[in-house]
């Protein structure tokens, strides 16, 4: 009789670890804010996750940037930009620790005009998707 309980019990353990990792996605639309040289730069990402791979697009006041180097492993989003301004090509690099619909952690900007590199806090929000009501049949 232990052991049909303990199948079970091990089958139930594993159906809620499997639901847990799919509801820790980073997959979905983010927005943050960064205060840089006493200005606030508003930004957005679309992320998604495929095989331990993130992919996406930044948007920001500079227009849109693909994201490289992507990765969501054990919680931790990382990802890349390559940006290039004025001939001078430097990378952008993001990390965090998705907690629910947040991602909070660090953002590592090269040095600009000679200047040392910075580090800055960053929180994105999970910008939730509005669901449209159902389109009523067409009728012919």
């Amino acid at each position: 009789m232990k052991a049909p309980r303990l199948a079970f019990a091990a089958l139930f353990a594993a159906c809620f670890m499997s639901v847990a990792a799919f509801a820790a996605d980073p997959s979905g639309n983010w927005k943050w804010s960064v205060d840089f040289n006493g200005q606030s730069f508003e930004s957005s990402a679309r992320l998604d996750v495929k095989e331990g791979k993130l992919t996406g697009t930044l948007t920001s006041p500079m227009g849109e940037v693909p994201i490289t180097e992507g990765s969501f492993k054990d919680g931790v989003v990382a990802f890349v930009l390559a940006l290039e301004r004025d001939g001078d090509k430097f990378v952008i690099k993001y990390q965090g620790k998705l907690e629910g619909d947040a991602i909070t952690g660090s953002i590592d900007f090269p040095g600009f005009n000679g200047g040392e590199p910075m580090k800055l806090d960053w929180k994105a929000t999970r910008v939730k998707e509005e669901k449209k009501p159902d389109e009523p049949a067409k009728s012919k």
